[in-house]
């Protein structure tokens, strides 16, 4: 099978190359890419005015399979995941069962393979059912295809046993994911401690319990020589101490989520439990030093922490409804939005953060768009305004405080191995 992409504007933040291009993919590959290509029995893709690049890499996200399926299960999140730019998805283990041995990593790499539309690495369980009493099996584990480790959702209370599973995953090439909180200073907390949780009338979540947990992976991966990447960064300390250990050397990598660099603590007064996220939104000042991070290369990737809910269970008041938002289908316009039409980053240097820098830090061989690649693309308008309406989702959850917001910057076409899987139906 062949597909011709004829036309695009070419963005590649590694090799440079750029300009309108064709590009051949053959056999689920990329064959050529050359100013002009003809080849006669192709399907042919018309890219003209739009821009082309690798496949976006989610490397945080919640498919919810097995066991809460009402709120999202692997094929609606696959969907999602198509229709937001996404070829590749590594899904987090917390489902029921959790995803903590051999068996369960095999259910969802075949359950992916079944349905067939993007790739999907599942993440291990670094402690046996996300208890934080002992740790799994590093070795099985990757042998069966888990691509990193990690109890997000679950911080790991102690710094012995995390200590012990950095060890044990460097030695099986295999790199820990981290909640960064202290669960006994945020347990109950719905959102940030500051002036909205005191008008509120409620006890909120610290800033320093995230600080805290960072310095603390910090300092394990500088002593073991472990790599550990920190999860959705939303404090200003968080960032500050990242960027620091990076330039002692320190294996360490981070990503952010759109949510921590565009809103703030504020959107909880008027949202109410739909802008509850976990960690939770904070203040001006924290929005800018995430700004800061991206900009400055301390914040290496960009993931959403896609967390679908019920209706029903958003519905909650702010103490009893789950924390989280279904990121998959809106990150990418945020991202163009805040970022690049704002000129705080380079097209390039924003692609670099959602395909090859995730790609790398999973250690899966993703990200790029160059000949001999697997053939994962996405073309899209930078330019078309579109706004958010949950109701049209292809995500089970339609919990986004962005519903209603006016984005610039459109997917048009998703390709997964020279098929193309999503096809928006203004596409051309």
């Amino acid at each position: 099978m062949k597909l011709l992409i004829k036309q695009g504007r070419l963005v590649d933040p590694v090799g440079g190359i750029g300009g309108i291009m064709d590009i051949l993919i053959e056999d689920g590959k990329v064959a050529i890419l050359a100013s002009e290509i003809q080849e006669p029995d192709a399907q042919v893709l018309d890219a003209s005015g739009l821009t082309v690049c690798a496949g976006l890499v989610d490397m945080h996200v919640h498919l919810r399979e097995p066991g809460f399926t009402e709120k999202e299960d692997m094929e609606s999140g696959s969907r999602a995941a198509a229709r937001g730019g996404f070829t590749s998805i590594a899904c987090m283990p917390n489902t029921n069962p959790v995803i903590d041995n051999p068996e369960m990593v095999r259910y969802v790499l075949n359950r992916a393979a079944d349905i067939g539309l993007v790739h999907i690495f599942p993440i291990a369980a670094v402690s046996i059912g996300q208890k934080g009493r002992s740790i799994t099996f590093a070795e099985p584990l990757r042998q069966a295809g888990a691509v990193a480790l990690s109890d997000d959702g679950n911080p790991v209370a102690s710094a012995n046993l995390m200590r012990d599973a950095l060890i044990r995953a460097q030695r099986h090439g295999l790199c820990i994911l981290s909640h960064c909180e202290d669960a006994s200073m945020v347990k109950g907390r719905a959102v940030n401690e500051g002036h909205v949780s005191r008008r509120l009338g409620l006890n909120g979540r610290p800033a320093i319990a995230e600080d805290i947990m960072v310095m603390r992976d910090v300092m394990l991966a500088a002593e073991t020589h472990s790599p550990v990447h920190i999860c959705h960064v939303s404090t200003r300390g968080a960032v500050d101490i990242i960027r620091k250990a990076k330039c002692r050397g320190v294996p360490v990598t981070c990503e952010t989520c759109p949510q921590y660099f565009t809103l703030t603590e504020e959107e909880v007064l008027k949202q109410g439990a739909i802008a509850k996220v976990n960690p939770p939104l904070r203040t001006e000042d924290d929005v800018s030093a995430i700004l800061e991070g991206i900009k400055d290369g301390t914040i290496d990737a960009i993931a959403t922490d896609h967390a679908p809910h019920t209706a029903q269970e958003k519905a909650l008041s702010l103490l009893q409804a789950p924390s989280g938002i279904s990121g998959l289908e809106t990150a990418f316009g945020i991202v163009l939005t805040a970022l690049y039409h704002t000129g705080v980053m380079s097209l390039a240097g924003i692609l670099r953060k959602m395909t090859l820098n995730p790609a790398c830090i999973l250690g899966i061989p993703k990200g790029r768009l160059a000949v001999g690649a697997d053939g994962d693309a996405i073309l899209f308008d930078p330019l078309e305004r579109w706004t958010v309406r949950p109701e049209e989702f292809a995500s089970k959850g339609k919990n986004t405080p962005f519903a209603g917001m006016e984005l610039t910057g459109r997917i048009k076409y998703t390709i997964v191995g020279g098929s193309i899987v999503y096809a928006h139906e203004n596409a051309h």
